[in-house]
Parts: C-alpha cells; sequence; structure tokens
C-alpha cells in the first residue's frame, strides 16, 4: 500500500532528479571547452538541451507549488482549530478506473446500468467525502473547505435548497461539483417509474437552470433504490451512483464495514446540518471527519477525479 510522502521528501526526491539531469547533459559527448570544465553543447544540441530545461523547469514549478499548498494549509488547520494538517492527495490518474457494482447491490441483471458502489477502486490511501440534501446554509464552511483546500462533493435535494441557490453557486465557483439526490427526497422504491422521473430528472433540470450543468453523479435517498430507479438515472443522464462505506456526524463516525475503518478509495458521507439536527456545527463535523482521516493516514481527493 502506497503511503503519502512529506512535501519534504518530494522535493527532495525531484531535486535530485534535476540535478542528475544536469549532470548527465554536462558530461555527455559531442561538446568543446576548456580542459576540466563542463563541455560546450555543440550547435545541434542547444535546442536538445533547451528541451531537457523545460520539464527541469516544470518540476520546479509544480515542487514550488505543492509546497506553498501545504504551507497554507497548515496555517488554515491552525486557524480552524484542527488537531493536524491535512495529508495532500496524489494526483488524480491519467485514466479513471473502472468502476463497477458492488457485490451484493445489484439489481435484476441489465446491461449499461449506472454502477452502485461505496469504495473507488485504488491503492492510494485515499478517501472522498460528500454531503447531502443542502438543509444547513453556513458560511463557516465555505470559508474553512476554501482556506483547508480540502475537495468534497454536494449532492442536493431542491427542497431545502431553492430558498437559496446563491449559497451552493459560491460553493460550485470554489470548485465544489454539484450533483443530484432527487427534488424531494423521497423513498425512490416505494414510488412508480413516473415518480420516480419526476424526483430523478426533474432534480436534474433544477440543477442545469441553477447551475449550468446537468451531474453525471447521483445518490438515492437513504442510499435505497430498485432496477426503475437505475433506469431512469440513466435516462437522464447519470452514469454512476456512488453511496458511502463511512458517514460523519459532529460527534461520532458511523461504519459500514465490520472492521469499522477506513479503506483506499472509500466515500465517506455527511449532510448539510447544525445544531439544530446534530450536536455541533458543519465547522465540527469537518474537525472530527478530518482527524478520523488523517489520523489513519489517509487524504481527502476529489471524487470526480476519480469517477
Amino acid at each position: 500500500m502506497k503511503r503519502h510522502r512529506p512535501v519534504s521528501v518530494v522535493l527532495a526526491a525531484l531535486l535530485a532528479a534535476t540535478v542528475t539531469s544536469a549532470c548527465a547533459s554536462e558530461t555527455a559527448g559531442g561538446g568543446t571547452g576548456a580542459p576540466g570544465g563542463p563541455a560546450k553543447p555543440a550547435a545541434g544540441q542547444q535546442g536538445e538541451a533547451a528541451q531537457q530545461a523545460g520539464p527541469a523547469r516544470a518540476l520546479d514549478t509544480y515542487a514550488e507549488a505543492l509546497e506553498k499548498k501545504q504551507a497554507a494549509r497548515a496555517v488554515a488547520a491552525k486557524k480552524w482549530g484542527l488537531a493536524k494538517v491535512p495529508l495532500a492527495a496524489p494526483e488524480p490518474p491519467e485514466v479513471k478506473p473502472r468502476i463497477t457494482t458492488r457485490k451484493g447491490f445489484e439489481v435484476r441483471d441489465d446491461e449499461g446500468l449506472p454502477p452502485v458502489f461505496t469504495t473507488v477502486p485504488t491503492k492510494e490511501k485515499i478517501v472522498f467525502l460528500t454531503m447531502d440534501d443542502g438543509a444547513e446554509k453556513d458560511p463557516a464552511l465555505l470559508r474553512m473547505m476554501t482556506e483547508l483546500s480540502i475537495p468534497y462533493s454536494a449532492f442536493l435535494s431542491d427542497y431545502v435548497t431553492n430558498d437559496d441557490y446563491g449559497y451552493f453557486k459560491k460553493m460550485q465557483q470554489r470548485g465544489v461539483v454539484i450533483s443530484n439526490h432527487t427534488l424531494n427526497h423521497r423513498y425512490l422504491p416505494g414510488l412508480s417509474y413516473a415518480e420516480q422521473k419526476r424526483e430523478i430528472c426533474g432534480q436534474q433540470e433544477k440543477i442545469l437552470k441553477n447551475y449550468g450543468k446537468r451531474p453525471t453523479l447521483f445518490r438515492p435517498p437513504y442510499g435505497n433504490y430498485n432496477r426503475d430507479t437505475l433506469v431512469v438515472a440513466k435516462s437522464c443522464g447519470i452514469t454512476a451512483v456512488p453511496l458511502w462505506s463511512a458517514e460523519a456526524f459532529a460527534d461520532h463516525m458511523e461504519w459500514r464495514e465490520w472492521d469499522r475503518d477506513l479503506h483506499p478509495g472509500d466515500i465517506v458521507l455527511t449532510h448539510f446540518r447544525g445544531k439544530g439536527d446534530w450536536k455541533g456545527t458543519m465547522p465540527d463535523m469537518i474537525r472530527l471527519v478530518m482527524k478520523t482521516i488523517t489520523d489513519k493516514g489517509y487524504a481527502v481527493a476529489k471524487l470526480e477525479d476519480y469517477v
């Protein structure tokens, strides 16, 4: 299992690679210079040397950006009262992993229905943070998550967001992807096909109108669905149905798996809630879930980079 390396280790590795590349260029044959001094590149090698310098500069720039981002995150962690600085997630894969339906979560075998899953296949020590419904609209959450640079995904239900679409528009402008959690958060297996279509496809249109794009991810209320749910979801543009393997509250965690632990690629659920619904604020919940994630050696990655 691959563990995250401290930024300083990454920087040292990048520096060593750059120095090695530079030394190799200086000692390569074909140039002339003073005895004992570095060889001058021949005319045909000057362009090649410039091309080699490009990647080295890019590595330096990337390393500097990583260092600055983690330094800013350390300042924010202290400001917001986190026990530890959140770990930095690795670069997302160039090719997204193949997602399949979790065993035991299948409906009648139909080719091409959106997969239902609780974990993304990866060997990296990363998890994904997702927030459901949209009832609590705490401005502190927006500031906290932005300053900490923690990615998360929002699965919204219109009946609790329609009094303040602007709050979630600000969230979207900060890089959060808005996804579908139905219009009214009803128990879908108890509805007819037409009723499910109104709930799911109707929310697709609401999100398109208010946020400019139809989602491709959908989470059924309570995690309950049937074949009609998936057929309807596919018909209005849904390609995947992420559920969850752990749930975060302001004062405790709940677990789906028998070992009550995190695993690479796990999806963590929480809700837009405040003191009216649980024992704390949304920042309290973030402090708890990030302590759990960081203590276990995991970083939070962006779900949409992998699904």
